[in-house]
């Protein structure tokens, strides 16, 4: 990499708009400056990084296998840069039109969401929120923390930062009842040996709650479908002698909408704990306490 006494931060700013475009004429149009003004940044940027960034592809570009790699960075810097600008001492969510990040899966969208936007559009209609999925390799980096203003997901893997429990849920069995020949309101172990099973996946290596009490008991499942996150399995359940494990909350809302059935297992109360997690760097920030606390009164509405 060169020594660049003169990089700034609108070089930064060109820096992301050429990667994410990699288009001279729309990077300048989304940043402000005209196209020989992007050529020029893109001369000084690969000056400073000893690298092409962009190379021609056709009649476009395409990202080097460097771009490639600096475009999550960049990505970061820039959101870390908008989250400084935009911090004050005071919030008034009124007169705010801020946009948080929130990080967290399927199944605590589907129960919070709700919630979550009746309220923040009653007190702060001018305010967006951004609600993505958990990155990978949540246990081992504190990177998702930099990128978002909170971060939801379940208590007991070790994800870095601060955090504080918004709420519990209860896993619970769900079956079709006319497929499995299942009305009672309970299941049996030897039913959970007995049937297939439709179960979730996340991020590899992660043992779940269930994968834990299954093991706990000796239960080898035979599993039918295997679906990426909470959300799925229900769909893949009505019509089939499948059983699923999940929690109790996104079972009541599948329900709903499908002709299942929630039977009590048979290994008693198994919880899950799920809870705000933030970068300490955010604790003092009183947008993101109003933010906390918008979370923790929706939840009380669940």
């Amino acid at each position: 990499m060169a020594e660049d006494t003169d990089i700034d931060l609108n070089l930064l700013l060109a820096l992301g708009a050429l990667l994410e475009d990699r288009n001279l004429t729309r990077a300048g149009e989304r940043i402000g400056l005209s196209q020989p003004a992007m050529s020029a940044a893109l001369v000084r940027l690969r000056r400073h990084y000893g690298d092409d960034l962009l190379e021609r592809e056709g009649r476009g570009y395409r990202r080097t296998v460097f771009g490639e790699q600096l475009l999550p960075t960049v990505r970061e810097a820039l959101r870390q840069l908008d989250a400084t600008m935009q911090r004050s001492p005071t919030f008034s969510p009124a007169d705010s039109d801020r946009e948080f990040s929130i990080a967290a899966s399927d199944y605590t969208v589907s129960i919070i969401a709700d919630p979550l936007l009746r309220l923040v559009n009653r007190a702060a209609p001018g305010i967006r929120l951004q609600l993505n999925s958990l990155p990978p390799g949540l246990s081992t980096s504190g990177a998702a923390l930099a990128m978002h203003d909170l971060l939801i997901g379940p208590v007991g893997f070790d994800f870095p930062g601060r955090h504080t429990e918004l709420f519990r849920d209860r896993l619970v069995c769900v079956v079709d009842p006319v497929a499995t020949g299942l009305t009672g309101p309970a299941l049996s172990l030897e039913d959970l040996v007995r049937l297939p099973h439709a179960e979730p996946s996340f991020a590899p290596g992660v043992v779940t709650p269930v994968d834990r009490v299954l093991d706990e008991l000796g239960i080898r499942r035979q599993v039918r479908v295997t679906v990426f996150g909470w959300l799925s399995v229900p769909f893949v359940l009505a019509g089939t002698p499948m059983v699923a494990i999940m929690p109790e909350r996104m079972a009541r809302l599948a329900v709903r909408s499908a002709p299942l059935a929630i039977l009590e297992p048979p290994f008693g109360r198994v919880e899950l704990v799920e809870a705000a997690y933030w970068q300490p760097s955010r604790t003092d920030d009183p947008a993101v306490r109003w933010l906390l606390a918008t979370l923790k009164e929706a939840v009380c509405q669940l």
